[in-house]
């Protein structure tokens, strides 16, 4: 399972309306990666690989009514990561020690019977570039596995002290886990066409078990946290 879970707000929908949520992965370029760890950086190590095959992510709750999406964090905690090309699970395959860029779809359910004429209105897609990652199959970065340890509720025996006796600055949250330099004119990328030229790197995600992949992925900000379906008016 991703780790830390993508999380959402929403706002602005229709309470009675029902909606669809789902989230798929496109690749930020076309390089792998390496770890460096004398600088503790991410370096190009070559041509990516052959693309994996696309997979869409429903969350379990879709179809829902608006004002159920509305009333809480939407938190996407079933995902689950792999690097298995011959996954049947369902899992979204994605190639280790690569960049991937989440994406959050919100798709309106709509009753009326000629609804496929007004299907590309229906749907609207936000990219958060601040979730971007990079994913492999063991942890890269020690802080990670502090992070992973800290927020597990089963892992307590791998702890010192609990998270909350922490200095403020030592918690988990504190961590400057993530950079964000990308600049990208196309946030919403194809997955054959890579979506800008990166400035920067950023952390790593990865799984404790076998053939899975987690992904370190921040919190959308605030500033960026209200999404509108494309039918609703802004007030």
């Amino acid at each position: 399972r991703m780790f830390p879970t993508f999380q959402v707000k929403l706002f602005g929908m229709d309470p009675m309306a029902d909606y669809m949520l789902l989230m798929d992965f496109v690749p930020v370029d076309d390089k792998r990666y390496r770890y460096a760890f004398h600088s503790s950086s991410w370096l190009v190590a070559g041509k990516a690989d052959p693309a994996t095959p696309g997979r869409v992510h429903y969350h379990p709750d879709s179809p829902a009514k608006g004002a159920q999406w509305m009333k809480q964090i939407v938190s996407f905690d079933k995902l689950k990561l792999t690097n298995n090309l011959l996954d049947d699970n369902g899992h979204i395959i994605l190639n280790s020690m690569h960049r991937y860029q989440p994406r959050f779809h919100v798709v309106y359910v709509d009753p009326r019977k000629d609804s496929e004429k007004y299907a590309e209105e229906n749907f609207k897609t936000f990219v958060f570039e601040e979730t971007r990652f990079t994913a492999v199959t063991a942890y890269q970065n020690h802080r990670i596995t502090q992070l992973k340890i800290a927020s597990n509720p089963f892992a307590k025996g791998f702890r010192d002290c609990d998270p909350e006796d922490w200095p403020r600055n030592h918690r988990p949250g504190a961590l400057p886990l993530m950079s964000a330099f990308a600049r990208s004119r196309n946030p919403v990328a194809s997955p054959t066409q890579p979506s800008g030229t990166e400035k920067g790197l950023v952390t790593e995600g990865s799984g404790l078990q076998p053939g899975l992949l987690d992904v370190l992925l921040k919190p959308p900000s605030k500033k960026s946290e209200s999404l509108r379906p494309p039918h609703c008016k802004d007030t």
